[in-house]
């Protein structure tokens, strides 16, 4: 089950002031439930940017956002040239929920468990997405479901689009040697608080 905003007004961009606001949201969502929402703070701006950097919008075709929270990373897609109607932001947060559809109007939300990725999107996608950007926590979770994430997530989306995560941790949090899948990482960026890098997954398309 899932639920979906739309609504065809203009954007609401944030405040600066709000930045406070939201890291009061995250902070409060990590207290209550830590294992779901992964991360004490929002992704600061150059992380968000990071990530963007690695979706090229000139491909056609949805975005796909798992876990953007309050919305910077949604933000850095904007601001990289991905217009605000391809973006499907799936957020299991309610909260969360309510204040992507005030400030993203015209994207596509749904509150949904990104996890169970084909249930959660239901019929939303009319063509494969162009990339798909992962704010998930994915340490929290086993292996097996992180691999299947990635291959769901890559079935959806053209054959060369990338699947695009952050992590704080050294490691990646999908493993970065496979006959499945290519993957390469940015450099650690240690201005984010904590210090964090991003990794982008393409698929290999075996002939």
């Amino acid at each position: 089950m899932h639920q979906s905003f739309q609504r065809p007004t203009a954007r609401k961009i944030p405040l600066k002031k709000d930045r406070f606001a939201d890291e009061a949201r995250f902070l409060r969502s990590w207290l209550e439930r830590p294992l779901v929402v992964g991360a004490v703070t929002p992704s600061g701006k150059i992380l968000a940017r990071t990530m963007a950097s690695f979706v090229d919008p000139r491909i056609p075709g949805p975005v796909i956002e798992l876990g953007p929270g309050t919305g910077p990373v949604t933000d850095a897609l904007i601001r990289r040239g991905v217009a605000q109607e391809r973006l499907v932001l799936i957020e299991y947060n309610p909260e969360f929920c309510q204040l992507l559809k005030r400030r993203f109007p015209k994207a596509t939300i749904i509150q949904g468990d990104a996890y169970d990725l084909k249930e959660t999107l239901g019929d939303i996608l009319k063509e494969p997405a162009a990339a798909t950007v992962s704010s998930l926590p994915l340490f929290t979770k086993p292996m097996d479901q992180r691999l299947e994430l990635l291959e769901t997530a890559q079935g959806l989306m053209h054959p060369s689009a990338p699947f695009i995560q952050f992590t704080y941790a050294v490691v990646p949090p999908i493993p970065a040697r496979s006959p499945h899948y290519r993957s390469k990482a940015s450099n650690r960026i240690w201005r984010n608080l904590p210090p964090a890098r991003v990794w982008v997954y393409n698929k290999v398309n075996h002939p």
